[in-house]
């Protein structure tokens, strides 16, 4: 039986998969990988089930040691990856000899890279699902150091493509596309203007829950009543009192008190989840 030990974990390494559904009452959000679609290549690259673990290393410096031959991919936010200290391609499929070692630099751009191993990283469910949501502390805890990792057996045959194009870099300014409301009407008609017309800023402040933008001024409300707390949604664009809107990412609260202004499509919550401090953004109004 193979497993990988890990001998870095890099700023924040955490077990993710598709994540856990059907909980809301429960005070649980589905959580999961926060770019599935790179989370989804890396595991058909390997030839797993889609419902099989990764690893989500964010900020990258990951390090693993394959105990046993092993075959992984890396994919998500492009970066040098290196076995043996010789460098290999990323989004593609790599096998590993007894005792190589595996490390993954930092991204240049992106924040989110994600390690597959054929098999699954196996380790116990909680409620159906082995991803850590970091807001709720359900699941594995973060990846450290010495940590050792089974792999499982989640794998059916190889694909024929040993390596997938990657996606293109984003722009800059990143767009990304949303849908206006439910509560644009608790925000003045230059406000709701201005979050498609303005240009955003990334803030220091995000992290697997969410995204502060900053802009040229703050978002207007024109009704200043309390709404009551209702369920929220990844995607949801929040705007508290200092009117700085909050994008909410994978580990979000189920329910939130302040106005959603905009919701950004599900397509591009990928894109979202690649984004860094300093990164400017642009919301664009989708058809």
């Amino acid at each position: 039986m193979a497993w990988l030990e890990v001998t870095s974990a890099g700023m924040l390494t955490t077990v993710q998969d598709r994540g856990r559904t059907g909980h809301g009452a429960l005070g649980l959000t589905e959580s999961g990988a926060a770019d599935r679609a790179a989370h989804d290549a890396a595991n058909r690259l390997v030839g797993n089930d889609p419902a099989a673990a990764t690893l989500e290393v964010t900020g990258g410096g990951l390090a693993v040691r394959s105990v046993g031959a092993t075959t992984v991919a890396v994919t998500g936010a492009r970066v040098d990856v290196r076995v043996a200290a010789r460098p290999v391609g990323d989004w593609a499929r790599v096998s590993l000899r007894d005792g190589d070692i595996l490390t993954i630099g930092v991204p240049q751009d992106g924040l989110r890279v994600y390690l597959s191993v054929r098999g699954g990283i196996d380790v116990p469910e909680v409620l159906g699902s082995r991803a850590t949501d970091t807001l709720s502390g359900t699941g594995p805890e973060p990846v450290r150091a010495g940590d050792r990792l089974l792999v499982g057996a989640m794998a059916a045959a190889l694909p024929d493509e040993e390596q997938f194009p990657p996606p293109a870099p984003l722009d800059d300014p990143a767009e990304l596309r949303v849908r206006i409301g439910p509560r644009d009407d608790w925000f003045t008609p230059p406000s709701v203007r201005a979050l498609t017309r303005e240009t955003w800023t990334v803030t220091p402040q995000l992290d697997r829950v969410g995204i502060r933008f900053r802009g040229p001024g703050p978002l207007h409300r024109a009704r200043h009543g309390e709404l009551p707390s209702e369920g929220m949604v990844a995607g949801s664009i929040q705007v508290p009192p200092q009117g700085h809107p909050v994008l909410f990412l994978a580990d979000h609260p189920v329910t939130g008190g302040y106005p959603v202004i905009a919701v950004v499509t599900a397509d591009d919550l990928s894109r979202a989840a690649q984004l860094r401090p300093g990164r400017r953004v642009r919301f664009v109004a989708a058809p």
